[in-house]
């Protein structure tokens, strides 16, 4: 007897990333990163939340403010107790502006994207 094999799930996802050159300032793990940070006031928590390194979480944080002209990320060193993160200014607009710009695509290509969709097996 032949096993028949499920269909797999349909879904659509939309990215974007802004380069400065060959780097990327700002994508959907940036800008989820400076999600946490917000929320957390903390680097290594924003990086816990998103199961990643440390290390890799500051090297995010330091390719955006370097890749901005304002930084996106202000820190304060001293550990749990007075250390801390936090977004500046710059930060939370271009955070803004970056999910406003996802919320716009996404109204934009409904239609066409749910035409797509409709035309892939079950």
């Amino acid at each position: 007897m032949a096993v028949r094999s499920k269909t797999p799930k349909k879904h659509f996802k939309a990215l974007f990333r802004v380069y400065l050159g060959p780097e990327i300032a700002l994508g959907p793990g940036k800008a989820e990163l400076l999600g946490h940070i917000a929320k957390t006031g903390s680097i290594s928590e924003a990086a816990r939340r998103m199961e990643m390194s440390y290390n890799r979480a500051w090297l995010l944080v330091r390719t955006m403010n370097r890749s901005f002209k304002q930084p996106l990320v202000q820190s304060s060193r001293g550990g749990d107790k007075y250390g801390g993160a936090q977004l500046t200014k710059s930060g939370r607009e271009v955070l803004n502006l970056y999910r406003a710009l996802e919320s716009k695509f996404a109204a934009a290509i409904k239609k066409p994207v749910g035409q797509i969709m409709s035309r892939l097996k079950n």
